[in-house]
């Protein structure tokens, strides 16, 4: 009796502790077949500059204007500030930018603010109803669906009266009957941070292939392998980087091609 009183309380203890720590838990078993690299990789601007003997610090190209959101007045879908700099750091090196997801438009509002003067940006986004109505596969993952409808609740942004804002055209439709045609090899960057579904990934990667310039980068937000949410995101590039040279760049949810 006494032995299978302590069974029971061993089972229900490592119940408990999975239950508790899960997420952490399914992270350590997840499979990342994405090689991680050093930011220093995914372009020059990034490397540093030698201040002293034992001091080194950032380039002036990376030098940028940025803001934080007041405390409780929290937005949904956002990058870390440290992808953020990134998303800004290259955003000073491109003319014609494309994003696909402009949830609250933040990441938007710092490419505007740091990119040239007469750069152009194009976001894509759903506004309320066109979410609700969107189409989905089997294969796509719920959780994804259900985000995509909560952050898709946004008819101003951030940008929104502001005097870059003249940088910044919207475009409120499903990314899937977009025609990457009327936009080959036409952009510098282009930021992929739309639905975290599968079908809608494979969708913005195929048309972000065919409309980035020789030269650019393409960027994917969420790649966080054993995360329930970001799962499609994780299968598709896992899929395509056996054939395409994506990289993780390391302690960020960011991967990266560069079209060269």
């Amino acid at each position: 009796m006494i032995s299978v009183l302590i069974i029971l309380l061993i089972a229900t203890n490592i119940i408990t502790i999975y239950l508790l720590n899960r997420k952490e838990i399914k992270k350590y078993f997840a499979k990342s077949f994405i090689k991680p690299v050093n930011l220093e990789k995914v372009n020059k601007i990034f490397e540093s500059e030698k201040i002293s003997e034992n001091l080194y610090g950032p380039k002036k190209d990376v030098i940028v204007k940025s803001f934080c959101v007041p405390s409780g007045q929290d937005i949904v879908g956002k990058t870390s500030d440290y992808e953020a700099w990134i998303l800004s750091s290259l955003s000073k090196i491109s003319k014609n930018i494309f994003e696909f997801g402009t949830c609250s438009g933040k990441t938007t509002t710092l490419m505007a603010l740091n990119s040239p003067n007469d750069s152009k940006i194009i976001t894509l986004t759903l506004d309320s109803n066109q979410a609700k109505n969107l189409s989905s596969d089997s294969q796509d993952n719920k959780v994804s669906i259900r985000n995509i409808i909560n952050e898709s609740n946004y008819n101003k942004f951030i940008f929104s009266g502001k005097e870059y804002e003249e940088k910044i055209s919207v475009m409120f439709m499903d990314s899937k009957k977009l025609n990457a045609d009327e936009y080959l090899n036409k952009f510098d960057l282009i930021f992929i941070d739309g639905g975290h579904t599968y079908s809608i990934i494979e969708n913005d990667s195929i048309k972000a292939f065919k409309m980035i310039k020789a030269g650019g980068i393409i960027l994917w937000h969420d790649y966080v392998p054993g995360k329930t949410s970001d799962k499609d995101v994780v299968k598709y590039l896992n899929k395509i980087s056996k054939y395409k040279k994506i990289f993780h760049i390391e302690n960020t949810s960011l991967c990266y091609f560069n079209n060269i």
